[in-house]
């Protein structure tokens, strides 16, 4: 076994897992782990210990890499002191998986004879060290030493199914106690320059021999703490060429006969007479070291020696031998071949074949195939060359089937033929060869031979291998020859499936992942256009795909935009006078630090006695941002809009800011309807009221589960203007109280606004590169602090009801089709076991025989009439009563009283007798429907599926097909025993599933097949995408309402509540059950809003990049297989929203198309978004809001005054407004102040635009009713500007934070005096010493700048305009100051 063999077989790696090895990771950090000793009480003296280290996938449960073995050591007790068995060992190796899941797990494992069979391995425990954070960087690594708590067990059992993160918390995981390893661990920045020797994710010892680096001198023999690298020996590879056993044209016939009939086999097809012809032969060329290669392998194109013409290949000789041999037309160069016996130059013959008509398997032309072709890996060889050879010719044997190859894919062997009377030579050489001649340079290498280690000559060849002679100076030769322009487009996947698994380039896992792809792919999708019906008079759609611009959907980091408020602050907000809040024994809660989420426990949570949570809100104070660089304004009074949980979204009242010390918050006081401010404390305070009796069954654990895993996105606007001023997220872990009777905590979050541009016509592919999350045309600006109090109190609850371990509340039940009597009409009776009724008057149960026995009277008001008739019947009907009883006391026929009396009670009875017999029939159906409907009440949410089970009885002795009809398309039955089963297996329901139960009928109606006496089970789903209006009330800018003090989730007044109807029909059409459906709809959770402006009457359509699905909340962990495919619908049917699957590894993107109204409407509407083909629980529900803006669009040069107007068009009444600007720097408005705009008049609004940066961006105009708080009108400005003439360039160096004086100097070029105005860009960095200034005609004049200090190093480009008396640019000149 030669030495490269040696080391490529003992260090086979095993590769992470499918979805980490398709992302694109930033770059590879490289660790040093130096396991020291082994100590504590689980330790036996005497025994002999060994560790292992491996690499974990926490996210996906996977071991990868290659574990690492230590030296065994024997454990020795120094009394008093515990065993210990000490190490002292480094580890080395570098990762690019940068993600909080990737762990290295530590194994002890003890050591113990078993005579002659050897030694028994005996695994005693493991323990976890984390190398990223949460936030996917470095874990924080100290100098010092670590103690590393072990576990009992082995580390298999992290492969449980119910292990789950955090790995700390786990409860499965038993603690040893009184025993750990010390350790170290820390970033080893030197093993960064052989980063191109050693693989990643592989862990090799200091003590270990890595090819290419030379070993350690001095009293150290670590050769990694400092490596130093053999020198580099190039060679050049000249005359090459491949013969293919028996002959080139045999062996491709039968390889394409065998790719096409492996075609056919895997497709079930038929010979469709399509053949399969060879586009392209490539050969790539690769320097391994036994760990990987070097660097990516070259790839050279090889064509047939026919084909070469005569004369156009002089280096290669026309024989017999080569007249059927593949040659290469130029030369190699490996500049990074090294003389190591380690060290081999690796082939690889790869074919490309498309499919074609033409017959006999011929090559065509590259011009002549119009598909793509797939890659196919023939054969490998490997050479290494002899030390002291110069040049020399090389034959190597070419190698196939399952063998293990230095590409790590599967190749393609020949079939076995009958050639037992070869000989050995022969039987060597049977797939071909490759040859070639190798030159090298005359001088010497530097490096002696002592310190080369000796291994094994070359590889077993039928000649002898030349080897390398290392030179002094490298010659100058081209790489090698270029791709051509299939090989820029051709699929590095075998459709075929035979030769290359699916999914797998050529080199995959050989090479730096950001240098994995030897082929660049142009096309966004390989696959063919849909067909379209032939005809003359159709077009037909080319592969097109369009470049929507698509923005991140990252929503605003919670855990960025916190940070703790200073002590200061703390101070200054404790002596404001905020209302104290108080907990259940009106105590004050004391303010506490928010816990790490590590810490946090939802089991504790569930077994507090306090249920009950009363979640307080308390805004404090707003201050701006020290480093705003906006242009906007500072907002004298704001106010804020949010949603809470389920609760209805809120628009708090104004709320005025006070005025402090220069850089502090701002105090929040409250403003009055009438304007004044409040006398009552500072901030404004929300209450929420949480309680068990007001959630549904089993929605307890839901709502812990909401405040453990969401964040509360805030918008907070300006009162007066009613622009968005920005939005800040607060993570609600810290409302988890843990086992506390209250908690209240403090926090200072970052209020940040995103600039949306407008989208460019023309855009690179590099926007829509896998792995690019980054917002793209999206400037987030960052404007101030939002001093926010968080509180929860617990609250004991009388009647704690049983909560059910289901994630998914109320969405399974069993309803049953007993019969349902109303209310007080029946009582039951214990002793007896049976029911009573009591007897009550007719007239008390109908109104409409009230009202006949009460027509008589004069005057008399007749009650309500009963919903069985038809109102005007009755009344007409009643009419008539009364004109005939009139007509009967104009008679005159008077009787003493008390028979009069007599007569009218007979009369009386007569009525009720008849009307007795008219009303039994439909008294009787009445009761009977009663009898056999069942009443469920549901309580929907926005998107997510209420399932329950009804249970359909047949009260007949002979059977039944029944029919279910629904009058509602919202309710269904669920007919797919798939959707069926998921349903359960979310709900928890032990019920079993029938399969086809179900027949269709030719109107869609199901229907079910009953025997006589038999109850089964029918399933229903309530699902709506509709949003209820009644719950969520528009947001924004429209009108401010009153902020609400406090808040219970209860069965709110004002919601439209739905009854459904389905009827269970038998045979003969009779209904055998009734089931009344009452749907109350519920508020539903909101985890992100979007806000666009969009121009009037005008459609919007946006591409929305999903982040990575594991990173969702609440989507699975771990899942095995494939990323799931993600589904979206919207709460709008007039919208267009979908997604589509791209493949495996690709990111998806979200579509919408929305058409915008008139100004300024705010459309609003909701997106959800699914993990399960069946639409069952959102992962994520999105909140859009849409303001439809008036369009105006404008351009100019960027320092230069631009005039024009606006025409403004009263209302039905006159209004005093005003105009505000979200840039007030750079367009102002006359009259800027607060002006009458009367009734149906028009008014002219003069605008003045001075940019101040070249480029295109949105410019927001509102016209505000300053009295009524309301929004008039809204604008919205596209202002496209250029960038002016630049005279003169200047450069000039600062420190950061260091601010200077300099003059420039201006001649007026004009022969009178001037007046002349001067501009910047950036008025934060650059201040002028007069803003104006006189020269006479043809005379200088020196303009004075002061420069501010810069906050961060890097360079800035200041803008200098000088414009004229009319404001019109007559130059500009550009200040470079680099901030160092």
């Amino acid at each position: 076994m030669s030495e490269w063999q040696r080391v490529f077989e003992q260090h086979l790696a095993v590769p992470p897992h499918c979805q980490r090895r398709r992302a694109r990771w930033p770059g590879s950090t490289a660790f040093c782990c130096e396991l020291k000793y082994l100590e504590g009480a689980a330790l036996t003296q005497g025994a002999e210990y060994q560790l292992r280290l491996s690499l974990f996938d926490a996210t996906y449960h996977r071991f990868f890499g290659r574990t690492w073995r230590s030296a065994q050591r024997a454990a020795r007790a120094t009394p008093p002191r515990p065993p210990r068995a000490a190490f002292n060992q480094t580890v080395y190796f570098h990762t690019s998986l940068n993600h909080p899941g990737i762990t290295a797990v530590v194994e002890v494992v003890a050591v113990a004879g078993k005579g002659d069979q050897g030694s028994q391995y005996l695994s005693c425990g493991f323990g976890l060290i984390p190398l990223f954070s949460s936030q996917s960087e470095v874990t924080d690594l100290a100098p010092e030493d670590r103690a590393l708590k072990l576990y009992h067990g082995t580390p298999r059992a992290l492969l449980h199914p119910r292990f789950q993160d955090p790995m700390e918390k786990n409860k499965y995981l038993m603690v040893m106690e009184k025993s750990h390893l010390q350790y170290a661990l820390r970033t080893h920045q030197p093993l960064e320059t052989v980063f191109h020797l050693l693989p990643e994710n592989l862990l090799v010892s200091g003590l270990q021999t890595l090819p290419g680096v030379l070993p350690a001198h001095g009293d150290t023999a670590d050769c990694l703490q400092k490596p130093r690298l053999l020198q580099p020996a190039p060679c050049y590879l000249e005359r090459l060429c491949v013969q293919l056993a028996p002959s080139l044209e045999e062996f491709e016939e039968q390889l394409l006969e065998l790719l096409h009939s492996d075609r056919l086999l895997q497709a079930h097809a038929v010979p469709d007479g399509a053949r399969l012809a060879v586009r392209e032969r490539r050969l790539h060329v690769g320097v391994h070291n036994g760990l990987r290669f070097l660097q990516v392998p070259q790839v050279a194109l090889l064509v047939p020696q026919a084909e070469v013409a005569q004369g156009s290949c002089p280096q290669v000789p026309s024989s017999g031998a080569r007249g059927q041999a593949l040659v290469l037309r130029s030369r190699i160069h490996l500049g990074e071949m090294v003389p190591h016996p380690a060290f081999r130059v690796c082939f690889q013959l790869e074919y490309v074949c498309c499919s074609s008509g033409g017959a006999g398997g011929k090559a065509l032309p590259g011009s002549a195939c119009g598909e793509l072709g797939d890659l196919y890996s023939v054969c490998w060889a490997v050479w290494s060359p002899v030390p002291g050879s110069r040049e020399a010719e090389v034959v190597l044997p070419l190698r196939g089937g399952a063998h293990r190859g230095p590409c790590q894919t599967l190749v393609y062997r020949s079939p076995g033929s009958s050639r037992s009377s070869q000989k050995p030579q022969e039987q060597q050489v049977e797939s071909g060869t490759v040859q070639f001649h190798v030159a090298t340079a005359r001088e010497e290498h530097p490096v002696s031979a002592a310190e080369l280690p000796r291994g094994a000559g070359a590889e077993a060849v039928p000649t002898p291998a030349p080897g390398l002679a290392a030179p002094l100076q490298t010659m100058t030769s081209p790489r090698g020859p270029g791709l051509s322009v299939s090989e820029l487009s051709a699929s590095p996947r075998g459709r075929d499936g035979f030769l290359v698994p699916q999914g797998c380039s050529s080199w995959q896992g050989s090479t730096h992942p950001e240098a994995a792809a030897g082929i660049t792919h142009l096309e966004a999708d390989l696959g063919s256009p849909d067909p379209e019906p032939s005809a003359s008079d159709q077009l037909r759609a080319l592969p097109f795909t369009p470049l929507q611009v698509p923005i991140a959907a990252v929503g605003l980091q919670a855990g960025r935009c916190h940070r703790p408020p200073s002590r200061a602050a703390l101070a200054r907000l404790q002596a404001a006078g905020f209302p104290q809040i108080l907990d259940r024994h009106q105590l004050p809660v004391e303010a506490s630090e928010p816990l790490e989420p590590a810490s946090l426990s939802l089991q504790l949570e569930e077994a507090d006695p306090l249920q009950g949570n009363e979640i307080i809100l308390q805004f404090l104070a707003f201050g701006r941002d020290a480093g705003d660089g906006t242009e906007g304004t500072w907002p004298g009074t704001i106010f804020l809009t949010f949603q809470f949980y389920r609760f209805p979204p809120v628009t708090t009242a104004r709320l005025q800011l006070l005025g402090a010390e220069q850089g502090a918050a701002q105090l929040l006081v409250q403003v009055n309807k009438d304007g004044t401010l409040s006398t009552g404390p500072p901030g404004l305070q929300l209450r929420y009221m949480v309680e068990p009796g007001c959630l549904r069954p089993g929605e307890q654990r839901w709502f812990l589960r909401y405040l453990a895993e969401h964040s509360l996105q805030i918008d907070v606007w300006d009162g007066d203007s009613l622009l968005l001023v920005g939005s800040a997220a607060v993570q609600l872990q810290a409302l988890l109280r843990q086992g506390r009777a209250a908690v209240r905590t403090h926090h200072e979050l970052a209020v940040s606004r995103a600039e949306y541009e407008q989208d460019a016509a023309v855009l690179g592919r590099e926007a829509l590169r896998h792995g690019a999350l980054r917002p793209l045309g999206v400037c987030v600006l960052l404007r101030g602090h939002l001093h926010l109090c968080l509180a929860n109190v617990g609250h004991p609850c009388e009647e704690t009801p049983g909560q059910l371990p289901s994630p998914l509340p109320s969405r399974s039940c069993h309803v049953s089709g007993a019969a349902n009597i109303s209310a007080g009409s029946c009582l039951p009776l214990h002793a007896a076991g049976g029911q009573v009724s009591r007897a009550r008057r007719l007239v008390e149960l109908d109104s409409e025989l009230a009202a006949a026995l009460q027509s008589r009277r004069a005057g008399a008001q007749l009650p309500a009439p009963a919903a069985g008739e038809a109102l005007g019947v009755r009344q007409r009907k009643l009419r008539r009563m009364a004109l005939v009883r009139q007509q009967e006391d104009a008679g005159g026929a008077r009787v003493p009283q008390r028979s009069e009396q007599r007569a009218q009670h007979l009369r009386d009875l007569q009525i009720i007798d008849a009307y007795r017999d008219h009303t039994k029939g439909e008294s009787i159906a009445q009761a009977l429907c009663q009898a056999i409907t069942a009443t469920h009440t549901v309580h929907a949410v926005l998107g997510t599926a209420e399932f329950f089970e009804f249970t359909l009885r047949n009260p007949c002795s002979v059977q039944h097909t029944v029919t279910i009809e629904v009058d509602h398309p919202e309710l269904s039955v669920v007919l797919d025993p798939r959707e069926w089963r998921h349903l359960k297996e979310l709900s928890r329901s032990a019920t079993p599933v029938e399969e086809q139960l179900f027949h269709l009928r030719e109107d869609r109606k199901p229907q079910v097949y009953l025997r006589p006496r038999e109850a089964l089970r029918i399933p229903f789903k309530y699902q709506s995408f509709c949003a209820d209006p009644a719950l969520s009330a528009a947001q924004g800018p429209a009108g401010l309402e009153a902020g609400a003090g406090a808040a219970t989730l209860g069965k709110g007044e004002g919601r439209q509540r739905k009854h459904i109807q389905v009827c269970f029909q038998g045979s003969r059409g009779k209904p055998l059950a009734l089931l009344r459906v009452q749907v109350e709809p519920q508020p539903h959770v909101v985890d992100q809003t979007f806000r666009f402006y969009q121009p009037e009457l005008t459609f919007l359509k946006k591409t929305i990049r999903l982040p990575p699905w594991h990173t969702l909340p609440g989507a699975p962990v771990g899942m095995p297989g494939e990323e799931p495919q993600l589904f979206v619908r919207c709460s709008d049917p007039n919208i267009i929203c979908e997604t589509k699957n791209m493949g495996p590894g690709e990111p998806q993107d979200i579509f919408l198309k929305v058409a915008g109204g008139p100004s300024p409407q705010i459309k609003k509407f909701f997106v959800a978004i699914y993990t399960d083909a069946w639409l069952a629980v959102p992962t994520q529900i999105w909140q859009f809001y849409l303001h439809s803006l008036q369009r105006l669009d404008l351009s100019g040069t960027a320092g230069q005054l631009a005039r024009l107007s606006l025409l403004l068009r009263g209302t039905a009444a006159p209004r005093r407004v005003q105009a505000f600007t979200s840039h007030p720097h750079e367009l102002q408005v006359d009259p800027a102040g607060a002006f009458l705009l009367p009734a149906r008049a028009a008014q002219e609004l003069y605008l003045a635009v001075r940019p101040r940066r070249a480029g295109s961006r949105f410019i927001y105009l509102n016209l505000v009713d300053v009295e009524s708080h309301q929004l008039v009108s809204s604008w919205l400005l596209c202002l496209s500007c250029r960038q002016p003439l630049l005279s003169k360039v200047f450069e000039i160096s600062l420190p950061v934070g260091g601010s200077c004086h300099k003059r420039i100097t201006y001649t007026n070029p004009y022969p009178s005096p001037r007046l002349y105005f001067l501009g910047t860009n950036r008025p934060d960095l650059l201040h002028f010493r007069e803003d104006s200034f006189q020269v006479a005609g043809r005379e200088a004049y020196s303009i004075g700048l002061r420069f501010a200090p810069g906050r961060a190093p890097g360079q800035e480009e200041i803008l200098i305009h000088i414009n004229d008396h009319e404001d019109k640019n007559e130059e500009t000149f550009c200040v470079r100051v680099l901030y160092h």
